[in-house]
C-alpha cells in the first residue's frame, strides 16, 4: 500500500532534508528510521522537494510503501513516538499507487520571512534572516511581482543546481510587512536550487535602496547568476505548501500557510501587495 504524509520540521540542528553519506543528522534520517520502526521493516520515503541546512518546513509531504497492515493512525503515532521533537508528521493518508509525492505535485509554496531592526532578536535568530538596514516593502513588492509568469531563472539558481531547465513559472507572490518583521510569499511550479534565497537576497538590495527595480528587472534578462548579489541565509526559508491535483483529497495547506501571520500574535491585518 502507498501512504501520503505531512511533514514538519525545524531545520536548525538538521543538515538538511537528504540522507548523506557522511554522518550527519538529516530530516530524511529521521522520517524513515521511525517508519521502519513502525512497519517493522526497513522504509524509504519520496520527498516533494529537498531542503537544504537550517531550512525550516510547516508542509513538506512524503510518500512511502509497506505492506505492514498499519491503519493511518498507528503510522501517525507511531512515528511521531520514535521521532525528535523538531520533527513531527502531522497526517497520514493512504492514497493510490500512481500517487507521486514528487513528480505529481502541480506546485510548491514557500514563505521567507526577515527581522528588520538594527539589532538582530534573541528568540527568532534561528527562524528569521535578520536584515540591519532599513527595508522599503512597497519597493520590494514592486521587484517581486516581476517574477510572475515563466521565467528563466538562471540568475536565480545555484551554482550546483542539476534541473534540466532554469525555465520556472512563479504563480504567486506576495509581501507583507507588520512592525519589524517583513516576509513574502511565493507560489510557482517547481523551484530551482537556492531560487527563493537567491531572490530574496535581491529583493533586500531593492529594499535598502541599494539597487533599483529596473536591476532586478534586468537579472531576469541577463540570466546571469553572479549579477545578482549574495544568497540569503537559509533560517528565514520555510516551505509551506505542496499542491496536488484534487482527486487525491489530500488535506489541506491553509493551516500551515498562517504560520508566521498567526504567531507574531498582531491583531492588525499586514500591509502587503
Amino acid at each position: 500500500m502507498r501512504y501520503a504524509a505531512r511533514v514538519e520540521y525545524d531545520g536548525t540542528d538538521f543538515s538538511g532534508w537528504q540522507t548523506q553519506k557522511h554522518d550527519v543528522r538529516t530530516v530524511q534520517q529521521e522520517v524513515e528510521r521511525a517508519l521502519s520502526k513502525v512497519a517493522d521493516h526497513p522504509l524509504g520515503i519520496v520527498t516533494a522537494g529537498r531542503t537544504d541546512t537550517g531550512v525550516h518546513a510547516t508542509h513538506q509531504v512524503i510518500h512511502f510503501d509497506s505492506d505492514a497492515g498499519r491503519s493511518e493512525i498507528e503510522w501517525l503515532k507511531g512515528c511521531n513516538r520514535f521521532m525528535s521533537h523538531d520533527v513531527r508528521l502531522h497526517w497520514v493518508r493512504q492514497v493510490d499507487d500512481e500517487f507521486h509525492a514528487r513528480f505529481g505535485a502541480i506546485s510548491r509554496s514557500y514563505r521567507f520571512i526577515i527581522w528588520n531592526e538594527s539589532i538582530n532578536s534573541a528568540i527568532s535568530r534561528n527562524y528569521a534572516t535578520h536584515e540591519y538596514r532599513d527595508l522599503d516593502a512597497g519597493l520590494m513588492a514592486g521587484a517581486g511581482e516581476l517574477l510572475l509568469g515563466e521565467h528563466d531563472f538562471s540568475s536565480f539558481r545555484a551554482a550546483g543546481c542539476q534541473a534540466h531547465s532554469p525555465l520556472r513559472t512563479v504563480q504567486k507572490f506576495s509581501l507583507s510587512q507588520q512592525g519589524q518583521w517583513l516576509w513574502f510569499d511565493i507560489t510557482a511550479n517547481a523551484f530551482l536550487q537556492h531560487m527563493v534565497r537567491n531572490i530574496a537576497g535581491a529583493l533586500v538590495e531593492v529594499g535598502c535602496g541599494k539597487r533599483s527595480i529596473g536591476w532586478f528587472e534586468d537579472l531576469l534578462e541577463v540570466r546571469d547568476r553572479t549579477r545578482a548579489g549574495i544568497t540569503a541565509a537559509a533560517n528565514g526559508l520555510y516551505l509551506v505548501g505542496v499542491e496536488y491535483p484534487p482527486e487525491f483529497a489530500l488535506p489541506s495547506q491553509s493551516s500551515a500557510v498562517a504560520l508566521w501571520s498567526e504567531a507574531s500574535g498582531k491583531s492588525n491585518e499586514p500591509t502587503s501587495r
